[in-house]
């Protein structure tokens, strides 16, 4: 598997869309830092680290009255064309209603938190 994120976008969205209540994960660093991101946004229950030799990550999904609270996660850089942005620049989601998952020099973090600590980066999800 060359493109891990991708991958765990494509499973939290079909997961969502088949009701499930929790799905599994290829383990890396990049996806622990999203869910990190995603579970303080709300958008995702929880999620821990499984296995010792072959890791990896069990995401709880989140549900509000039997519908999914992600209605529409996307990735945004691919690894064919990365998409980057200086702080200035960073596109909102839906108006601000969404956000938009940023890897910096100082970490994964959410438009929001880039924006304030004057930070630009590689845009990686954009999710509402």
């Amino acid at each position: 598997m060359s493109d891990t994120l991708a991958d765990m976008i494509t499973r939290i969205r079909n997961g969502q869309k088949s009701q499930k209540k929790e799905i599994i994960s290829i383990f890396s660093n990049l996806n622990l830092r999203v869910c990190e991101v995603l579970k303080k946004e709300g958008f995702i229950e929880d999620f821990n680290e499984q296995g010792d030799i072959k890791k990896d990550i069990l995401i709880k999904l989140k549900y509000f009255k039997g519908k999914p609270l992600i209605n529409k996660i996307e990735k945004i850089s691919k690894q064919g064309c990365r998409v980057y942005s200086s702080y200035e620049e960073i596109p909102k989601t839906i108006g601000g209603l969404g956000s938009t998952i940023i890897s910096t020099s100082k970490g994964v973090m959410t438009d929001n938190d880039a924006k304030k600590q004057k930070l630009g980066g590689e845009i990686l999800i954009s999710v509402f």
